[in-house]
């Protein structure tokens, strides 16, 4: 298993960071919206749609994401810190920050297929919209975002493995602890550290380490909430498009729950005044 994740992440870690700086603004919108459709599919499958269902939804998440990316791309030509659809990043924010926490606590059943519908939409495309933006802002600043969440993961799950001893939501994942998320935040808070040094703008330099950590304790929300979700739907990956890994959202999962967030605090406390 461990050989398969290792050969995947060889395979894959290229082929996107080729696409974050390579591509086109167009193929990388295409690239986006493909991964929004794979991720819906996935969605649907924990959520437990009906096939008559899933087809409506991809059908759907296709058609907003499509639409979203064409507004995205529309306005930043002009302004690429452009706040004409920070609503949805709002939206977002106060799902992963008010509504998962409370329903993480509570931890009951959603049956609606209206109302889970809903919530994929919330989940994917604001992801979709964050990853466009801030690419379009800068790609390597959107790898130091993604690296952030990387970086908590790994120092989560080796501080947790070693030294783990008090669970953080036992009903939910019994294998995350609290030790795994002191272990996390000190990781990001060194690696924010080491990166404030590459920035010469002092708003930047002064917003980056809370917003790094802040972005590393909604990863952690963001990996809980899927952990639930796959525990309701009984399944252990969320697909198996990767080897090793599982699906799209298993991979993305600390993403979805951060990225919108960290543009969202850029758009407010840091974009140029125009």
């Amino acid at each position: 298993m461990f050989k398969t994740r290792v050969l995947t992440a060889a395979v894959i870690l290229p082929l996107f960071l080729s696409a974050l700086f390579l591509l086109q603004d167009i193929f990388w919108a295409i690239v986006l919206l493909a991964l929004s459709i794979i991720g819906s599919r996935e969605w649907s499958r924990l959520a437990g749609f009906s096939v008559k269902n899933t087809i409506i939804f991809m059908l759907l998440t296709t058609l907003a994401g499509g639409e979203l990316l064409f507004q995205m791309s529309e306005s930043i030509k002009a302004n690429v810190y452009s706040v004409d659809l920070i609503w949805v990043y709002v939206l977002s924010v106060a799902f992963w920050t008010i509504g998962v926490p409370l329903y993480l606590k509570q931890a009951y059943t959603i049956k609606s297929p209206l109302t889970l519908m809903l919530i994929g939409w919330i989940l994917l495309l604001p992801t979709c919209l964050a990853l466009y933006q801030l690419r379009a802002i800068s790609p390597l600043l959107l790898l130091g975002f993604m690296a952030t969440i990387w970086i908590s993961d790994t120092a989560a799950y080796f501080t947790g493995k070693s030294l783990g001893k008090h669970k953080l939501a036992d009903r939910i994942s019994p294998n995350k602890t609290w030790e795994g998320v002191a272990g996390a935040l000190i990781a990001v808070l060194i690696y924010a550290l080491i990166w404030d040094f590459w920035f010469i703008e002092e708003p930047l330099a002064l917003l980056l380490i809370p917003l790094l950590l802040l972005m590393a304790i909604l990863g952690i929300v963001g990996d809980l909430y899927e952990s639930l979700m796959k525990r309701h739907a009984g399944v252990k990956d969320s697909g198996s498009i990767l080897p090793g890994h599982g699906g799209i959202l298993d991979r993305i999962d600390a993403l979805i729950s951060s990225l919108p967030f960290a543009i969202l605090a850029l758009l407010i406390f840091y974009a140029p005044v125009s």
